[in-house]
């Protein structure tokens, strides 16, 4: 009578021994794994992008003019699939974006990086034009002198040529999550692969070089911090032997450049606020300080 409630016991502590061995042996695997843990890591990525804007109005004023074009189009400058990613000499030419990031925690991190991004205006279209020209009879562009109030305008590249081409540069500091998913699809050893999502929000400045002709004057196309972006981003994340990534961002945001150079008179500016979106693919490296 007294054999069964001893065996029950002897049962009862070889299950509970063989379960925590069964943790304890989990959770060493899991912190053997190189990916278990961000905290303290550090990556830098490298990539390519496309864009879309939405339509602007552009104010130009100088001490002879002052005028707006409402509704501008602008599209981007793709350069394509291109050595010119890679090439050292040539690599600001294409579309591109660099980053650099620390992960403060194994789900947050801060970032620093430039978005090269390219804006051209759309030319010889006809738009709706306010304000006036006033240049004096010895320049060339007086002959778009006159008073327009919201009249039709054909903007011709000899009236305006207008190009953020080289580029577009936004740069910024970021803060965001990051997220494995691997679980979700069962994948097991994320060593090997992991699936990570990740968001965050940023801000930074806009130093754009700006490649501008207007009204006949002597072109012009220097860097110049003009203003200031906000954006969000989120992403899908694919690391490859836990030290190598590609990513897929979908980044938007708003730009507002009040101080953007036209000419190398400092009297002369130009405005525009915008939204944009990117479309980002990049391939980075990820280790541990």
């Amino acid at each position: 009578m007294t054999i069964k409630p001893i065996k029950l016991i002897v049962i009862f502590i070889i299950s509970t021994l063989s379960q925590n061995s069964f943790a304890q042996k989990n959770n060493i695997d899991n912190t053997q794994k190189y990916t278990a843990s961000n905290k303290g890591k550090f990556f830098i990525s490298w990539g390519g992008n496309r864009e879309s804007f939405s339509k602007s109005d552009i104010r130009f004023k100088g001490d002879d003019y002052d005028f707006t074009i409402k509704d501008v189009s602008a599209q981007d400058k793709p350069k394509g699939w291109h050595i010119d990613y890679i090439n050292p000499t040539r690599i600001t030419i294409p579309q591109t974006n660099v980053k650099v990031g620390y992960f403060i925690s194994d789900k947050y991190i801060v970032s620093l990086g430039v978005d090269h991004m390219k804006y051209v205006m759309k030319n010889n279209r006809i738009k709706t034009i306010d304000g006036y020209i006033n240049l004096p009879d010895s320049e060339a562009g007086s002959l778009y002198n006159g008073n327009y109030e919201n009249e039709a305008f054909f903007v011709s590249e000899d009236f305006l040529l207008f190009e953020h081409t080289n580029g577009l540069n936004y740069v910024y500091a970021e803060f965001s999550r990051f997220d494995d998913i691997s679980s979700i699809f069962n994948i097991q050893n994320t060593d090997k692969f992991q699936l990570n999502i990740t968001e965050g929000i940023g801000t930074g400045v806009l130093y754009p070089k700006t490649n501008t002709t207007i009204l006949q004057k002597d072109r012009y196309d220097e860097f110049h911090i003009s203003g200031y972006g906000l954006s969000l981003n989120a992403g899908l994340n694919f690391t490859f032997f836990k030290h190598f990534f590609m990513e897929l961002d979908l980044r938007g945001g708003y730009i507002n450049m009040p101080d953007i150079r036209t000419t190398s008179n400092t009297a002369e500016s130009a405005s525009q606020h915008f939204y944009y979106l990117q479309r980002v693919i990049s391939f980075g490296g990820i280790f541990r300080i």
